[in-house]
């Protein structure tokens, strides 16, 4: 018996796993599906978190974190040792957030709501991300330190995994050189824990170091944000519906919509003047129509239940089918008779000249948009194709839209949006805009198209041409109609040569294009 003691074996030390979790808030399968699915929707979403992932790490996550706020019905907060330290920056904004009594005044609107969530969010991101690339909340190499901070955690994850590799090595084949090796791969995991620590300890008193106003930054983000959601939301739902897109939005769509609504006070002041003039404008139609005869033309989904077919009008008499009516009456989709009157068949384009020189900025613009999409809904529902012209100078190129060039004439509310924020300034040229209209009419498949040509003054045109464009306008059977705006003491003698009828408008109200309305 051998007098020598074999040495025991040293116990294996263990190296402690940063966590790979990066968000604050608790989120479950629903919540983290529902945020993807908005990133993926809403491309200016999806472009902040692009960005911000640039100049600081888990920028997503934070986003994500801000939208669990908003949305979750009870938020609940991760522990410390839970979440990856180089999320500490996200930790420290989140705090401020959480614990300021603005949070909850703004998820009196956004709680349990995708699309306000998402909006909210994407608004805060915006202003977090403005604050990084000022350097407001934290200077460059403290945000590259965060960066080192996620590299050497992943290298401590490494080392754990080489540990993890070589104790399945030591069971299954040489356990002395698996021993050796181990020995090695301890000691580097040692060092890189401890950079790991004193890095996080250092980042940790850097953040504890900010500025109050820094802390703050979403806490004052989100008080803007409150603001512009009060004042986009009912004008980018009564837009949505306004525009007629003939099914539902998307909420990255409604997002998208919100956003520019939000952040640009033109447009908000536009969606509210077109909301309350096509109210005005086809309760007056109805009112001017109710009488002419009309003939089934179509079946469509709907919820009219004065032109129900009768299978639904059965389904709605069945006790077992009566819920699934309730539910496709909710969701617009029962099956209904279209009509329509004996002046909407087959007719031809309706395009809307709209004057952008430098005189029609303000009040003008405005109003003159407003009258724009308004035609476009009235053209919808006469599903006629729709274009828009917005000219000034001889020298300033021509913008044109076409606003529903769908099989179904639905609305394509991004181009709309685009017509409401163009505005090109300079002078006034009407043989541009009417020349590519007459191309328009001249390439359509039905005739009796119209003009609406809204200006604020006059312009001289040829003789030649004038004479070409009446010579085209009874070979395309079309009318012109002009809306002068504040004309003053303009002559009207060009328009009143080539339009079958004007309008004179001096007060900028919601039925002065009354008129036009009801001749379309």
């Amino acid at each position: 018996m051998s007098s020598r003691r074999r040495a025991k074996p040293s116990p294996p030390r263990t190296v402690l796993i940063p966590p790979r979790e990066h968000c604050w808030v608790e989120s479950d399968a629903y919540d983290r599906s529902a945020f993807a699915a908005l990133v993926a929707d809403a491309p200016s979403l999806a472009a902040v978190v692009d960005a911000g992932g640039r100049l600081v790490p888990h920028f997503d996550a934070l986003l994500e974190d801000v939208f669990c706020l908003l949305f979750k019905l009870e938020p609940r907060w991760r522990d410390a040792d839970q979440v990856a330290r180089a999320s500490a920056l996200n930790r420290t904004l989140l705090e401020a957030f959480r614990d300021h009594p603005l949070l909850e005044h703004l998820r009196e609107r956004t709680q349990l709501d995708e699309t306000e969530a998402g909006l909210g969010t994407l608004l805060i991101g915006e202003q977090v991300l403005a604050l990084l690339r000022e350097e407001r909340l934290l200077p460059r190499g403290d945000l590259l330190d965060l960066f080192e901070l996620e590299r050497q955690e992943e290298e401590v994850r490494g080392r754990a995994a080489d540990l993890e590799s070589l104790d399945r090595l030591a069971k299954e084949g040489d356990a002395k050189k698996a021993a050796e090796a181990r020995e090695e791969v301890e000691h580097a995991a040692e060092v890189a824990a401890a950079r790991l620590r004193q890095k996080a300890q250092n980042m940790a008193q850097r953040l504890a170091e900010m500025p109050v106003r820094a802390r703050a930054a979403l806490p004052a983000a989100a008080s803007g944000v409150a603001r512009q959601l009060a004042e986009a939301s009912q004008e980018s739902r009564s837009w949505g519906t306004g525009l007629g897109g003939g099914g539902r939005t998307s909420p990255g769509r409604q997002i998208e919509l919100g956003r520019r609504l939000a952040t640009n006070p033109k447009l908000r002041k536009l969606a509210a003047v077109v909301g309350r003039m096509r109210q005005q404008a086809l309760a007056l139609r109805k009112r001017s129509f109710e009488r002419l005869s009309e003939e089934v033309f179509d079946v469509r989904l709907g919820r009219d239940l004065e032109r129900l077919l009768p299978p639904e009008l059965l389904a709605l008499g069945h006790p077992m089918l009566r819920r699934d009516f309730a539910r496709r009456l909710v969701e617009g989709r029962l099956l209904s008779y279209s009509l329509r009157g004996v002046d909407e068949r087959g007719r031809g384009p309706m395009i809307v000249c709209l004057d952008g020189s430098g005189s029609m900025a303000g009040d003008k613009e405005i109003w003159s948009k407003a009258v724009a999409l308004t035609l476009l809904e009235i053209a919808r529902r006469q599903r006629r194709l729709f274009r828009f012209i917005c000219f000034s100078s001889a020298d300033t190129p021509l913008f044109t839209l076409d606003l529903n060039p769908r099989e179904r004439h639905e609305v394509q509310e991004d181009r709309a949006l685009d017509v409401a924020e163009y505005f090109p300034g300079g002078g006034t040229d009407f043989e541009t805009p009417l020349t590519a209209a007459l191309g328009c009419l001249g390439a359509a498949r039905y005739r009796r198209g119209d003009i609406v040509l809204i200006t604020d003054g006059e312009c001289r045109v040829s003789p030649e041409w004038a004479a070409h464009f009446l010579a085209e306008k009874k070979r395309f059977q079309f009318s012109l109609f002009s809306v002068l705006i504040d004309v003053g003491a303009s002559s009207l003698d060009t328009l009143r040569e080539l339009s079958d009828r004007v309008t004179s408008v001096s007060r900028l109200t919601d039925d002065a294009a009354a008129d036009v309305f009801v001749r379309l």
